[in-house]
């Protein structure tokens, strides 16, 4: 797998420039795969991190804007049912958070296929869901699944090894409450894996949606909806991400803040190079 680390945009775009000609030919090749498979389902064959073994990773135009694969949701592990994003993830998780048997793991989901496989793997994992409001933080339902409010969680300070939070947080109006949390309840040196929508020519995050405390929404742009369990219309989200995230985690006292890019074909994690983020405390 290929990983590059970027400190702000101006480095990432330093990479960028090294990496046209790279770029143009993964482009090609995508290209001509989705011509040839036009609206059809297909596989491709990869090492699947979470698999264990090289699988045939299942694709379809599903989340497509029809003219291009939506290669982030798709190339889904026959044997976990782990897409693109979340098995490179996992392979991140293992490669750049360095987690031990001992750590305590928290992670923004529960409900989820990516819950379900960490289980098997992390002994210390904590997952949540955002429920209801009428909840108290850390409160567990008939159905054992445990509320928490990202902005408000019940952990003590310092109690926590990882985290773990995957398309979460563009879904809270106050996202940086929810980074204010996950430091205070990381552990010194603890470290925090973020995926979001994150638009790589965006100096400042773009904000598609405010609520007021009244609880009225205010869409700025076309309103975009994402899956969520508990709702069949799905969760509106408020933000698509720029490079000023960086900072951000930085001012609520990250001490150690990047953007990493990758890609690989052996792993099947195709299409535009993906962005996600790593701070630590």
């Amino acid at each position: 797998m290929l990983i590059y680390r970027f400190k702000n945009r101006n480095e990432y775009e330093s990479h960028s420039i090294k990496q046209s000609e790279v770029l143009s030919e993964r482009h090609l090749k995508l290209t001509k795969l989705e011509e040839k498979n036009a609206n059809k389902k297909f596989v491709f064959k990869a090492f699947s991190i979470t698999a264990g073994k090289s699988v045939k990773l299942a694709v379809d135009w599903s989340h497509s804007n029809g003219k291009h694969i939506n290669w982030r949701e798709r190339l889904i592990c026959p044997i976990t049912n782990l897409n693109n994003r979340q098995r490179a993830c996992y392979h991140l998780f293992l490669a750049e958070l360095h987690p031990y048997p001992s750590d305590i793991v928290y992670i923004t989901e529960q409900v989820s296929p990516f819950y379900n496989f960490l289980m098997g793997k992390v002994d210390k994992l904590i997952g949540s869901e955002y429920i209801d409001s009428s909840l108290l933080a850390g409160e567990i339902t008939d159905s054992g699944l445990r509320h928490e409010d990202f902005t408000n969680l019940s952990f003590e300070d310092n109690s926590i090894d990882k985290i773990l939070s995957f398309d979460c947080l563009e879904h809270i109006p106050n996202y940086k409450e929810a980074i204010e949390e996950s430091y205070r309840v990381l552990k010194k040196d603890g470290r925090i894996l973020f995926s979001f929508p994150f638009s790589k020519s965006l100096d400042q995050t773009l904000v598609r949606a405010t609520v007021s405390e009244g609880g009225v929404i205010s869409h700025l742009s076309e309103p975009e909806y994402h899956g969520d369990p508990f709702n069949k219309k799905g969760c509106l989200s408020y933000y698509t991400f720029g490079w000023d995230i960086l900072k951000t985690l930085r001012s609520v006292g990250f001490n150690d803040v990047y953007a990493i890019s990758y890609w690989s074909d052996i792993f099947g994690y195709l299409g535009n190079e993906q962005i996600v983020f790593i701070a630590k405390k």
